[in-house]
């Protein structure tokens, strides 16, 4: 339940760490492009994927500077173990993108991973917000996938 009077206003070096991990693969892609780089064809969805860019935003200032007082410390391990699993198998994906194994499997590896890693880490924090808006964006990250990769 959301009760306002737990959260403050912060900053949760971990939530910054977390999107530079998430995003590190995503800016050596912007710098060199892969030999059979699919994801930049033009996409079909732009009004999904302009929901998807101001969710994203709110998730990453919500896991960056929104705290809540209760959140677990340290970490449960069994959210920490999920994360990591999913940062594995989401530079696997890269790996594989880069490689030229390119199927369903890989895009819905690199649509998916990166989401339920921001919803793993914005539970263990207990923040509603970026609970709220990483699912918002999950859903429009596996809309735009879907529609554009996979059908």
């Amino acid at each position: 339940m959301l009760k306002i009077s737990n959260y403050q206003m912060g900053f949760d070096v971990w939530g910054l760490i977390l999107f530079l991990i998430i995003m590190f693969p995503n800016f050596i892609w912007f710098a060199i492009p892969a030999t059979n780089d699919v994801l930049r064809n033009k996409s079909i969805t732009p009004v999904v994927d302009m929901v998807a860019s101001v969710f994203q935003v709110i998730m990453v200032v919500a896991l960056c500077i929104i705290i809540n007082k209760n959140r677990y410390k340290p970490m449960k391990k069994v959210l920490f173990r999920g994360i990591v699993i999913l940062l594995i198998l989401y530079y696997i994906g890269w790996y594989l993108y880069y490689a030229g194994i390119i199927n369903q499997v890989v895009i819905l590896d690199l649509i998916i991973a990166p989401c339920l890693v921001f919803i793993l880490f914005s539970i263990s924090r207990k923040n509603v917000v970026a609970l709220l808006s990483a699912s918002i964006f999950m859903l429009c990250h596996i809309l735009y996938g879907v529609i554009n990769f996979i059908i």
